[in-house]
């Protein structure tokens, strides 16, 4: 602080940039982290990055059930939808642990766009 009390304005714009690159970083490695969610004791797994992007979906030959196969189709489905919300939830607490602590340096969170 300036004396009588002004705020240095170079100061403050140092350290806003500084947080802007933290977060920059913080998101960029989010992207590049992958999570793993399952369904059926891992007949169905999902993986997202930590930004909740669906990188690849792997079905086990045991989840098909070639004699019953509408109802095979069904469970795929409810497994694949289990599988891909299980990854997200988990892309949800990397978010939270990796971005939160910078949103709560920014003024304790609510910042547009971020799930905080």
């Amino acid at each position: 602080m300036i004396p009588g009390g002004q705020p240095n304005m170079q100061q403050l714009l140092q350290q806003a940039q500084k947080m802007q690159q933290d977060l920059a970083a913080a998101q960029q490695e989010l992207a590049e982290t992958p999570v793993e969610g399952s369904a059926g004791g891992g007949l169905v797994k999902a993986t997202v990055t930590g930004s909740g992007e669906l990188q690849s979906l792997v079905i086990d030959p045991k989840a098909v059930d070639i004699d019953s196969a509408e109802e095979t189709a069904e469970t795929i489905a409810d497994l694949v939808l289990a599988a891909v919300r299980d990854a997200n939830a988990s892309a949800q607490q990397l978010q939270q642990q990796k971005l939160g602590p910078l949103a709560q340096g920014l003024g304790g969170g609510g910042i547009p766009g971020l799930p905080f």
